[in-house]
């Protein structure tokens, strides 16, 4: 997996939409449609990035399903409303996104398709007066490929609208591709770290934050992900764990189970009843699918289970590793019977990680997104400002359980954060820095418990300075260590390809 300094963008020249090394029209290759090719009164975009793998596999992660989501950059609000999942001919696609916060549906619609080598779409309707993207592939080796995003397109309302929009236009469609590039390079370095053959992976809470990403990723790199579902019954791509007792069969065909489900500890205020149903949401389900799986003729390998740093409690200034003893709040009286609850597996020879997350970010959810409004308003630090906070990317979070699932040295707790806590007065000044926002206006201690009860010393005033100790002996390499390059990417600010090619 490449780390910060490991992203590059080369250079191409100039790519037209009337290349012919697109279209090939020697060896039977298909001929690129009239509606690719360039006419006049357009802008063209070119960006190229160098990919760690063959041609065939850039090439086959970009055809599976979720890629679309994938590389959608978070900042962005869109939607995939409609796909056929195919890249061929006449496949369509429909995205809901909003200009200027108006509603717009993108109609777009595939129109050439020669794998590997690449695949092009038009827009039907939408945003563009028109638009033709078309996703180059060429072999530079065995292991190297590289990816050419060529794009063509025209801005609606005339010369008006190339005066007033063309620059914005610009600076979105170079973020785009920047983060689009990185995340495919990053996504394909990690394939080609990780080799593994197609394995079964079943996943709980795979509606959540982290396990949307990370079914879609794991899609994306070729294996299969089976769903673990709260019903009576599952399907052929679902296991209803804790319904029907027949439905635990299916556990047998499966080499790895990633259990993340659990209810919200910030979705409202602490109140005894919540309490008790976030530690049973953990615990009793977490024990009884344990127990399942130790009752397996043929057992999955290994769990993958979620916990917290919170298990630590308030520790002030005290560096955390997964040694480090429990605190004795209510989160660590929760994670603590949690990991304890994975017992069954590990006495049946099921190797278990329990992977300890801390703050996970990304704007689609969790704590970044409900900081981000306050941010913009130029709110600042927390109480003193001074806990630290243990955070971690959303990609890396997706990154080191494809990490922990290959390295079979990875056993017992595992600190999930950034080799880089911060303190959240300097988090909240880097926040306010990449939203050219200063963080003027702190939160006080009292008003914060006075809104939030007992959730809020748990989680936003306590202090937990967690290092990745168990990662980085395994040799995990992060996609973010740096908190400011983590935003901007997250977010979309300044991000520009290192090269690119314009016309």
């Amino acid at each position: 997996m490449a780390s910060n300094s490991d992203h590059t963008s080369h250079s191409s020249n100039t790519v037209s939409s009337t290349d012919e090394s697109a279209s090939s029209e020697s060896g039977g290759r298909p001929e690129l449609p009239e509606e690719c090719r360039s006419q006049p009164g357009t802008d063209h975009y070119a960006a190229t990035v160098e990919l760690p793998v063959s041609i065939d596999e850039a090439f086959a992660y970009h055809e599976r399903p979720g890629c679309l989501n994938r590389l959608t950059p978070p900042w962005e609000s869109v939607q995939v409303e409609h796909s056929d999942q195919s890249l061929a001919p006449g496949s369509r696609v429909v995205l809901k996104t909003k200009i200027a916060g108006i509603p717009v549906r993108w109609k777009a619609r595939h129109v050439w398709y020669d794998p590997p080598h690449g695949f092009a779409d038009v827009q039907d309707s939408g945003p563009f007066a028109r638009w033709a993207h078309q996703h180059l592939f060429e072999s530079l080796d065995s292991n190297r490929s590289q990816l050419t995003d060529a794009i063509e397109y025209k801005l609606p309302a005339g010369v008006a609208g190339k005066v007033f929009g063309s620059g914005k236009a610009r600076r979105t469609i170079e973020a785009m591709f920047a983060y689009r590039h990185r995340v495919t390079q990053d996504d394909l370095q990690m394939m080609a770290d990780y080799p593994m053959s197609p394995k079964t992976i079943a996943v709980s809470g795979s509606s959540g934050l982290v396990g949307d990403a990370l079914c879609t990723t794991l899609t994306l790199l070729g294996h299969k992900v089976m769903t673990i579902t709260r019903g009576d019954h599952g399907d052929e791509g679902s296991i209803a764990a804790w319904g029907d007792p027949a439905e635990f069969e299916k556990f047998e065909s499966v080499d790895v189970v990633v259990h993340l489900a659990g209810k919200s500890i910030a979705s409202k205020r602490w109140t005894p009843e919540l309490k008790e149903q976030i530690r049973e949401s953990r615990v009793e389900k977490t024990q009884a699918l344990c127990e399942g799986l130790a009752k397996l003729q043929t057992k999955p390998p290994v769990l993958i289970c979620a916990s917290a740093t919170g298990i630590y409690g308030n520790r002030g200034e005290e560096v955390l590793t997964e040694t480090s003893p429990d605190g004795d709040d209510f989160l660590a009286d929760v994670a603590r019977p949690w990991e304890d609850a994975c017992q069954p597996a590990r006495e049946a020879g099921i190797r278990v990680v329990n992977t300890r997350f801390g703050i996970v970010l990304s704007p689609k959810g969790g704590a970044l997104q409900q900081m981000l409004l306050p941010a913009k308003m130029m709110g600042g630090k927390l109480g003193s400002g001074r806990q630290w906070w243990s955070w971690i990317a959303l990609d890396d979070v997706v990154g080191a359980i494809v990490h922990c699932i290959q390295k079979e040295e990875t056993n017992g707790p595992v600190n999930f954060v950034s080799p880089e806590p911060i303190q959240n007065r300097e988090f909240a000044k880097v926040l306010g820095e990449v939203l050219n926002r200063p963080a003027l206006f702190p939160a006080p201690a009292f008003a914060l418990r006075l809104a939030l009860g007992e959730m809020a010393d748990s989680l936003l005033l306590a202090s937990s300075r967690a290092v990745p100790e168990q990662l980085q002996q395994t040799g995990y390499k992060f996609r973010f260590t740096d908190l400011k390059e983590c935003l901007r990417t997250l977010l979309g600010k300044d991000l520009k390809p290192a090269t690119q090619a314009t016309a």
